[in-house]
């Protein structure tokens, strides 16, 4: 990393992800533990995606164009911060309800309190991912190299707050680990006062003052849309980003399933879904040589591709144990050569005064719909794919595989990426 400032965006990356990978993996089953109903659950989970969407139209162009982008990050991740550590404190005292009973929507005030501090918390801490990566591409010689490098340190920490937390619960009884998991929310509220206070120190990135209708930044990069290039990548995006939050739906339970059939403790199940991580930090490491050689277009396949063999191995291997750990392998090739090469596509050829709202127009999709298009699309698929308890995990997996074939030959054909995108988009009506 040649940059100056590398070091200090490279600790930001790690703080800015050690928040989210410390109470997300965690936080399906706290819920539920606590005896909230599947509607409650549903609520309190929508509220990060949502965040991307309200993000999109409100915080990014807020931060964009009103505040220095350091001091924006310091603001969020402090208040954002003090709402996370505080759900450690929320109880509730609900009765167990016994096996096979459902859950009844009590909507009391532990539950409104805990959904009020979560939806400050993502409404702060969603939009901050996008000023991150603005603050990264501000400050880098060389945005196409470095990139992957600095944001390496996102998924360090992640795995700096997921792996060791689940070696901590690991063996520990029910009740324990009941009372150990609202610990996560104390440790993701601590990381985020300290990026807060991290912050100050970044380099100084001011805001994009401008006049007139400039300031809605954020349609201005919804425009771009009317170029094919751009929407083709849209569409692929949100195609990929619904695949990617999909895994998430459907691979706990698969590779919690598979682990027991190959007599490994469930518990382990996080971690292993975590080897993609590590092989994250591999593939960033070399994604500015891979972009350097094989461009844009195959880039972005390769990433989809990355989904497509994962899932084919899922639908067609469910008994080969250490084939399916193995293959969590390729997330690294899925997230940083298509996401991570999303944002430095939007650096290095959107016009430089609204890269920051294009990036949260992409969030929009990559956090914000793509989340909620794969919990309305995969959960209830899922649904109709189970039998007497038992899923039809091959007709599940072909689906997500289906898509990403779709999405490599949709870039294939028509993603014809420019060099640059004039600055001055019109768009006809």
């Amino acid at each position: 990393m040649k940059s100056p400032a590398a070091k200090k965006l490279f600790v930001m990356m790690i703080l800015e992800f050690f928040i989210w990978g410390a109470w997300l993996p965690l936080i399906f089953g706290y819920l539920p533990a606590m005896m909230l109903s599947e509607m409650e659950q549903k609520l309190i989970l929508t509220t990060f995606p949502v965040a991307a969407i309200i993000g999109m139209f409100f915080s990014n162009q807020f931060a964009d164009r009103n505040f220095a982008a350091e001091k924006f990050m310091a603001f969020s991740h402090l208040v954002g911060g003090l709402a996370m550590a505080a759900l450690a404190f929320v109880k509730f005292d609900r009765p167990v309800i016994p096996a096979g009973q459902e859950v009844p929507s009590l909507y009391d005030a532990p539950f409104w309190i805990f959904f009020t501090l979560m939806a400050v918390h993502c409404l702060l801490y969603v939009p901050t991912i996008s000023i991150a990566n603005s603050i990264a591409f501000a400050h880098m010689k060389d945005s196409q190299k470095e990139f992957g490098l600095v944001r390496m340190g996102g998924t360090i920490g992640w795995i700096l707050a997921a792996w060791p937390i689940a070696y901590i619960l690991h063996g520990k009884a029910a009740d324990e680990i009941i009372k150990a998991t609202s610990s996560i929310f104390i440790i993701s509220g601590v990381a985020s006062v300290l990026l807060a206070v991290f912050s100050l120190s970044l380099p100084h990135t001011p805001a994009k003052k401008s006049a007139g209708s400039d300031n809605l930044a954020w349609l201005k990069a919804a425009k771009l849309l009317a170029i094919p290039s751009v929407l083709v990548l849209f569409i692929a995006t949100f195609i990929d980003a619904t695949i990617h939050n999909g895994y998430f739906v459907m691979a706990g339970g698969f590779i919690g399933k598979v682990l027991v059939a190959g007599n490994i403790d469930p518990a382990w199940t996080t971690v292993v879904m975590s080897l993609g991580q590590v092989a994250e930090i591999l593939t960033m490491a070399v994604l500015g040589m891979v972009l350097a050689k094989m461009g844009w277009r195959i880039t972005l396949i390769l990433g989809i591709l990355g989904h497509a063999a994962r899932f084919l191995v899922f639908a067609f291997c469910p008994d080969q144990v250490w084939t399916i750990i193995a293959v969590q392998l390729l997330h690294g090739i899925c997230y940083a050569f298509f996401f991570a090469t999303v944002y430095i596509y939007i650096d290095g050829v959107f016009p430089k005064d609204i890269r920051t709202s294009a990036q949260g127009l992409f969030n929009f999709l990559i956090l914000g719909v793509g989340d909620i298009a794969a919990k309305w699309f995969f959960i209830p698929l899922q649904a109709k794919l189970t039998v007497n308890g038992a899923i039809d995990y091959k007709q599940l997996f072909l689906w997500p595989t289906g898509l990403a074939l779709g999405a490599a030959v949709l870039l294939a054909v028509a993603f014809w990426p420019p060099k640059e995108l004039s600055s001055n988009v019109e768009v006809s009506h």
